[in-house]
């Protein structure tokens, strides 16, 4: 079983940043240490930069951001772990467009955010077949 922790106050910045980017989709990296459980000591939230009218059910990160989260990371003495990104009144499960674009060693936190009000989050890492998501426990 695979735990990431990841203390209230950054699971409130990830809600929040849901919250902030509805009826589109917020996205952003979590910064943090491997270990047996992963732990998430930062996040970063980014401008979600796929084209406007598509951000309602897909999030695109800049290569820039990217760039930028690793040096921030780096900076920190972190790695980068995993991405945060909100799902606009839709489940909180990852989408096959998540899975098609997802790296075996992040984990993928998926808030689900209904009518503006952020719900539960859940945590997803990619099988290292590519053939699905295992959901990963939380702990705050």
């Amino acid at each position: 079983m695979s735990i990431i922790h990841i203390p209230p106050e950054f699971l409130s910045q990830i809600l929040l940043s849901g919250e902030a980017a509805y009826p589109e989709e917020g996205v952003g990296f979590l910064l943090g240490r491997e270990g047996e459980v992963r732990e998430v000591l930062g996040v970063l939230p980014i401008p979600n930069s796929r084209e406007e009218a598509s951000r309602n059910k897909r999030y695109m990160v800049a290569p820039d951001e990217y760039k930028n989260a690793e040096d921030t990371a780096e900076r920190l003495g972190l790695s980068l772990i995993g991405v945060f990104h909100s799902h606009p009144d839709h489940p909180n499960q990852p989408s096959e467009y998540d899975k098609d674009w997802a790296q075996p060693l992040f984990s993928y936190v998926i808030t689900s955010v209904k009518s503006g009000k952020a719900g539960e989050s859940r945590s997803w890492r990619l099988s290292d077949d590519r053939s699905s998501f295992i959901e990963e426990t939380i702990t705050t």
